[in-house]
């Protein structure tokens, strides 16, 4: 099976304005993503923007990219428009990764791929174990109720999605933004309208599963950190660069 990454990004996040343009040693933030995808060695590797800045940066530093419509309402519509644009017949599996996480395990990548090729899986994603309990009241941090135990094999349905959760039960997680979807899946999708759970909890996985679209969720070895604030900038700068 083929796999095609697509990495959404844009500049104009509320929090953190332009924030895939800020730069870590030297290279801005949606270029470290986009090679670190590469070295994931699962397939092809595009950023989809809608914003020229973007696009001309990715180019500069040896990346692909697509131009899409500057306003979508969720990254899966934009990656779904790549999906049109390239008219990529021999794909299987289109992976959704997040524009804002430099530090995603490489690792973790991979296992996601290989659960979706072993499973057959409609739509896959990550998830980490929650070591801080007030992790669990943090709407920040997206939680993942799974029907079962998450372990280093399996690959459970996920039950639910939420922002706070005041059960601690052992089968919430940490839900990491990676998606790994059959390309029927995607396409089915993106044809649903935005439902009411998705739009009160700004979660397009709700859609999902209100539409009775499985997702399973393999377990990731670590969280990495979003870029969604500037301590959250700061922070991966610092990590970034006393690992370099």
């Amino acid at each position: 099976m083929k796999t095609l990454i697509i990495i959404p990004s844009r500049l104009s996040a509320t929090r953190l304005p332009g924030k895939p343009l800020l730069k870590i040693n030297g290279l801005s933030i949606i270029s470290h993503v986009f090679k670190r995808a590469e070295e994931t060695n699962i397939g092809e590797v595009v950023v989809a923007t809608g914003d020229l800045e973007i696009m001309d940066d990715v180019k500069k530093n040896g990346g692909q990219v697509i131009l899409t419509e500057k306003e979508h309402k969720t990254g899966t519509d934009r990656i779904f428009e790549v999906l049109q644009k390239l008219d990529y017949k021999n794909i299987d599996l289109v992976m959704n990764l997040q524009g804002d996480e430099p530090l995603m395990n490489i690792e973790d990548i991979r296992k996601l791929n290989d659960q979706m090729i072993k499973s057959q899986s409609q739509l896959g994603t990550l998830a980490s174990k929650i070591k801080d309990k007030a992790l669990y009241e943090n709407e920040n941090i997206v939680k993942v109720h799974t029907k079962e135990h998450l372990d280093d094999l399996n690959f459970p349905e996920a039950i639910n999605f939420m922002r706070k959760s005041l059960n601690q039960s052992k089968n919430i997680y940490h839900h990491l933004g990676i998606y790994c979807y059959k390309k029927e899946t995607l396409k089915n999708f993106v044809s649903y309208n935005q439902s009411p759970n998705e739009i009160e909890s700004n979660l397009e996985q709700l859609r999902a599963l209100d539409n009775n679209i499985k997702i399973n969720v393999a377990l990731a070895k670590s969280s990495p950190i979003g870029v969604d604030t500037e301590e959250d900038f700061l922070a991966i700068k610092k990590i970034m660069e006393y690992k370099s």
